[in-house]
């Protein structure tokens, strides 16, 4: 029997309890189902398991409802109530890991006769139970609780800094020279002469990539690089302490290597290591790269001396179009988000044998699009789509997961929170689309097991990404463009554009790569070295590791929302690019072929984390993953 989807409410008081109520109830059965693991000695180790899986369904609900409430529904008084409930959760999970009541059962329990998904989660549980301090004395136990408390309250802290951080600055008309006829209408002019402008990514990416006056571009940029600053600056400092504290009262050298003990990485001292494989392999091409857009960049501003994040994107944009015919507005105005939008759930839909139905149900703001994903008749999960930005909503772009799918018992659903415009689209933000919407089709696809610690994108975390990853490159594929990207005349984009596309693509690739390197360096010494001066370090760190410059005496980790859910581990990007770019290997017949897309899905997606990420990757290509097929995509071969 297929499980009912989550029913949303449909008014605002129903939501207000909804936000309370229901992770309220599912905390309340975690607690008496922990009580029967501590006094029911007699259970088997099987039965433990699935009593421990109750729990964790109800656990995963709980935090997955709130955590999106918090993040996406447009009244404050509800996110706020939701974002309490997460803290509530958040603490009981913690709790839960030191309780000797609890862990007792299963490190005593006899592992023979379980079947291999059984004996790994059973291995999964103990395992967090010694990395939630289960072991420690009683008085080292009662400060892990308090510290891994203090994390999430600092670390929601964070993230509502972030959403709530939105700035806006004004520019004379002039100042809007170079941009789209559809962007300059969409803006008025006020009594004074002047437009507003925004920090939210419908403003900021056109901007800076196709704003021709430097000063629009430094101030909008500019503005985004302070956002949630100063607020999170003490919050940040502290953060980072608590978890070095953590690291230490678990036995941990520092939060890096407390992070990667269960990810493929294996180790926080493999993070720089990894970290300089990608400084040598892409330090060649940066270089050259450079050399050619500051030289651009003089023809425009003779005086200038180096080129800055600001100037980073209109670069490119610029030297593509200049060298290899590819005019962004021009590619833009193939990519309407209404086709967009439809093209990625056709194009999905095949290459994942599934059908999206549009669902007429409640949700948490009326620009949510509702879908039911069906093959064959059968309905394998429901997802969410909510892709436009508003006021005190998540800000970038991101996949939630809301219900933990589990066989015959609950339907997998999860949700996209994006902030693209309503009009055209870069193609960048298509890439974008393309990306997050790998996370979803994994979530709900991988949303079948008997376990929930098992089901959805839950790999380990540095795999996470390479799903994604691997399916932007359907965004760059001419066959596939052209079954949604057309012109106001009903055309199609031109294969011999998508080609130029591809081409010049390749340009820049190694002055990105050095932006990744940037952020991932920041996430790895903040928590390892923890300066006292974050903004000072953290502009060397800029600085120092890609040609490109940031902006001067800025605050950008303030706004940096991956140094909470990321941590010490930003490195992860680019971990799982080595390995989307192998996976891509694997489509060598066509990016639509159904035999490679069939063998994809039954030996990735779909196994969700019941096996390693390596044997994932070795059962679909044949063989362990190298970092050729890196390379050479960063040489632009």
């Amino acid at each position: 029997m297929t499980p009912e989807p989550l029913p949303f409410p449909a008014d605002a008081a129903g939501w207000a309890a909804f936000a309370v109520e229901r992770p309220a109830a599912r905390v309340a059965l975690v607690q008496e189902l922990d009580e029967r693991l501590r006094t029911e000695p007699a259970l088997t180790a099987a039965e433990r398991l699935d009593l421990w899986n109750d729990a964790d369904i109800a656990l995963r609900q709980a935090m997955n409802e709130a955590y999106l409430v918090s993040e996406a529904h447009p009244d404050a008084a509800v996110r706020e109530a939701a974002e309490q409930q997460v803290q509530a959760v958040e603490s009981l999970s913690a709790a839960r890991l030191l309780d000797r009541g609890l862990w007792q059962g299963f490190a005593g329990a006899d592992a023979e006769g379980l079947d291999p998904d059984e004996a790994r989660l059973l291995e999964h549980v103990l395992r967090d139970f010694r990395r939630g301090g289960v072991e420690l004395a009683d008085a080292d136990r009662e400060r892990a609780r308090r510290l891994a408390d203090r994390d999430t309250e600092l670390a929601l802290t964070f993230s509502r800094n972030i959403r709530d951080g939105r700035r806006q600055i004004r520019v004379p008309v002039a100042g809007l020279a170079g941009m789209p006829q559809d962007f300059v209408d969409a803006h008025p002019v006020d009594d004074e002469g002047m437009v507003t402008l925004s920090t939210d990514y419908p403003d900021l990416m056109p901007i800076r990539e196709y704003a021709t006056d430097r000063a629009t571009r430094l101030a909008l940029v500019g503005a985004y690089n302070d956002l949630a600053w100063p607020e999170n600056d003490a919050v940040l400092a502290e953060l980072l302490e608590v978890r070095a504290e953590r690291a230490r009262l678990l036995g941990y050298s520092d939060w890096a290597d407390y992070e990667t003990e269960t990810r493929m990485i294996g180790s926080g001292a493999a993070i720089p290591q990894f970290l300089e494989r990608l400084d040598e392999a892409s330090r060649p091409a940066a270089e050259r790269e450079y050399r050619e857009v500051l030289a651009r960049l003089r023809e425009d501003a003779p005086d200038a001396t180096e080129v800055t994040i600001a100037d980073f994107w209109h670069l490119l944009s610029v030297l593509k179009r200049e060298r290899y015919d590819v005019d962004a507005q021009r590619v833009r105005s193939y990519l309407s988000f209404d086709r967009v939008a439809a093209g990625v759930l056709d194009v999905t839909g095949r290459l994942f044998d599934v059908e999206y139905v549009p669902v007429d149900a409640p949700a948490w703001h009326e620009d949510v699009r509702t879908y039911d994903v069906v093959r064959g008749g059968d309905r394998l999960g429901r997802i969410h789509l909510d892709l436009h930005p508003r006021e005190g909503k998540f800000s970038h772009a991101a996949c939630f997961p809301i219900a933990p799918g589990v066989t015959g018992r609950v339907l997998p659903e999860a949700a996209l929170l994006c902030n693209f415009s309503r009009g055209l689209l870069e193609h960048d933000q298509v890439v974008t689309f393309f990306h997050e919407f790998g996370h979803l089709v994994h979530d709900i696809l991988g949303g079948r097991h008997r376990f929930a610690r098992f089901s959805g994108v839950a790999t380990e975390w540095d795999f996470v990404e390479a799903p994604s990853q691997l399916l932007e490159e359907w965004a760059w594929d001419a066959g596939v463009l052209a079954s949604f990207a057309v012109d106001a005349d009903g055309e199609p984009i031109p294969a011999d554009l998508v080609e130029r596309m591809r081409t010049a693509d390749a340009f820049g690739r190694g002055l990105e790569v050095r932006r990744q390197l940037g952020h991932a360096n920041v996430s790895y010494r903040l928590h390892v070295d923890r300066p006292a001066d974050l903004q000072g370090e953290t502009e060397r760190l800029y600085s120092e590791t890609s040609p490109v410059q940031p902006l001067r005496g800025l605050h950008p980790y303030a706004g940096f929302g991956h140094l909470t859910g990321y941590g010490a581990c930003y490195y992860t990007y680019q971990w799982s690019l080595v390995i989307a770019r192998d996976l891509l290997s694997g489509f060598g017949a066509g990016l639509m072929d159904p035999e490679a897309a069939l063998r994809y899905r039954t030996e990735v997606l779909e196994r969700g984390g019941t096996r390693d990420a390596n044997d994932l990757v070795e059962a679909f290509l044949g063989r362990p993953s190298t970092f050729d097929a890196y390379r050479e995509w960063l040489a632009g071969d």
